[in-house]
C-alpha cells in the first residue's frame, strides 16, 4: 500500500490541478509582484519593498499598493511636478 520514497507522490487528480490552477496563479502573482517591487524600489520605499517581497498574497497586496497606497505620488511625478510638492 505505501509508496516507496523514490516513487512519484502525485495522484492522478494533482497533475491537472497543477496545470490549470497553479501555473496561471504563479504567473499572475509574479507579474504583480514584479511591478509592485519595481515601483517601490523607484520610490525608495524600503518598508513597502520588504513587505511586498516577503508577503505572498497572490497579487492582492501588490494591487492595493499600486492603486490605493502608491498611485498619487507617481501621478504628480509623471506630470512633471516635484515629488512631495502640493498639486497646482
Amino acid at each position: 500500500m505505501w509508496q516507496s520514497i523514490g516513487s512519484s507522490m502525485m495522484t492522478p487528480w494533482a497533475m491537472p490541478f497543477a496545470f490549470y490552477w497553479f501555473f496561471p496563479l504563479l504567473v499572475w502573482s509574479l507579474a504583480w509582484k514584479g511591478i509592485a517591487l519595481w515601483h517601490a524600489a523607484r520610490r525608495g520605499e524600503v518598508y513597502w519593498f520588504v513587505a511586498l517581497f516577503i508577503v505572498n498574497t497572490v497579487g492582492i497586496l501588490e494591487i492595493l499598493y499600486l492603486y490605493a497606497f502608491g498611485g498619487k505620488e507617481e501621478r504628480n511625478v509623471s506630470a512633471g511636478a516635484t515629488p512631495g510638492a502640493p498639486p497646482q
